[in-house]
């Protein structure tokens, strides 16, 4: 039943990460993720580089390691993107398929390893920063930043009523759930095809549903001066440990990026 929940990724704890301000490490992590990109296929060296900067990042921040990597399986679908590469790249052939009669060559391969490494470099990044920045902390970073209004009212909202559809949506499975009666020979109350049509009955609900309310609390918004920017009581300045902190990460990968150009 709480399949509809999302998962809070903010994870509880204390450390330099926790305290610095969170244009500080938006700002890093977007630089490092185009500085990963720069890495040419088959330098190990500079992605050596890059791992040692994550791993001091990751040690700073005070995170469970298993955490980290558990949430940064989300690299994977790159993989299967980048497969077809290590049958279409021109090289020396390293392996043949025996049944398709297909091709493994030496550039292949490299080219996979370096997407699959430049890939999960960056989506390690993005795990210790949402790790350690609340979700409303990102979002008045990305309005400070002077990122497009229109996006960062959409991300607020979305974070805002992600958890309100989930609710509605676990509510929607209980009631099936107990109006469900278990049928002779039949496990969990109905066939498949049953419970498709069910499921999807249960889809277009949830979204008439969350329209009808997105068009009431719109409704209610304007009438209290809603006018498309979203206001906090408290705007913090950057302080000079954050921007100590921000002018050392930016010199760190300055240099990666000219070791990965050498």
């Amino acid at each position: 039943m709480t399949a509809f929940l999302p998962g809070e990724r903010f994870h509880h704890g204390e450390g330099l990460l926790y305290d610095t301000d969170a244009r500080i490490k938006l700002l890093i992590v977007v630089a490092f993720a185009f500085a990963a990109t720069a890495i040419p296929e088959g330098h190990w060296r500079a992605f050596a580089a890059f791992t040692l900067f994550v791993a001091v990042a990751i040690a700073i921040s005070r995170l469970p390691l298993w955490l980290v990597l558990r949430r940064s399986l989300l690299a994977l679908p790159f993989v299967l993107a980048a497969v077809p590469l290590i049958f279409t790249r021109s090289g020396d052939t390293v392996a043949t398929l025996p049944v398709l009669g297909w091709t493994i060559s030496d550039s292949g391969l490299i080219a996979v390893a370096s997407i699959l490494l430049k890939s999960w470099l960056a989506v390690l990044m993005a795990v210790v920063l949402t790790s350690t920045t609340r979700p409303l902390d990102l979002i008045r970073a990305l309005e400070r930043l002077h990122v497009p209004r229109i996006l960062a009212s959409t991300v607020f909202f979305m974070y805002r009523y992600l958890f309100v559809i989930g609710a509605e949506g676990q509510r929607m499975m209980r009631a099936r759930e107990s109006r469900s009666a278990l049928m002779p020979g039949v496990s969990g109350g109905g066939t498949i095809t049953w419970r498709a049509r069910v499921l999807g009955t249960m889809v277009g609900t949830l979204f008439i549903h969350s329209f009808s309310r997105s068009e009431r609390i719109y409704a209610a918004m304007l009438a209290r001066g809603y006018d498309g920017t979203v206001r906090f009581m408290e705007e913090s300045s950057l302080s000079r440990t954050d921007r100590i902190f921000g002018a050392i990460a930016c010199v760190a990968l300055g240099g990666l990026v000219l070791v990965a150009r050498l």
